[in-house]
């Protein structure tokens, strides 16, 4: 299965894909120095992004989010990349600035979590399946 979207950043990236429903935000959501995301009641609370393909619909709070993904980067907890159904300002510019792979306009939906992904300058092919 294959996906393909708009380049927010270049780059070939493979990876698990770490999945959630829910809009992430990177100011207060996620740690920077462990990248574990802390948001209370997110889908993802506890589970840790870096290495990860970040897959989630779009982004949300303070424009500050950009320079924590910038932080997650510097600290080595950034995720491998991002897919979104729609990036929005904050994730954009974080993931331009800190050179993370992004990708959206992208049926989130059919993205299995734990699915291997390989991503290439907005293609994103599903290498294998979790259920498999």
């Amino acid at each position: 299965m294959n996906w393909h979207g708009r380049v927010i950043f270049e780059g070939i990236v493979s990876g698990k894909a770490l999945v959630s429903s829910q809009p992430v935000s990177f100011f207060g959501g996620v740690d920077p120095d462990s990248g574990i995301v802390v948001e209370k009641g997110h889908p993802l609370e506890g589970k840790c992004i870096s290495g990860m393909v970040l897959v989630f619909p779009t982004g949300k709070g303070s424009t500050v989010g950009s320079y924590t993904l910038y932080r997650l980067k510097k600290n080595g907890k950034a995720p491998s990349a991002i897919i979104n159904a729609q990036a929005e300002t904050i994730t954009a510019v974080g993931c331009i600035i800190s050179e993370i792979p992004c990708v959206d306009s992208i049926p989130i939906g059919e993205i299995p979590d734990g699915a291997q992904l390989h991503i290439e300058n907005g293609l994103i092919s599903l290498l294998r399946n979790n259920l498999e």
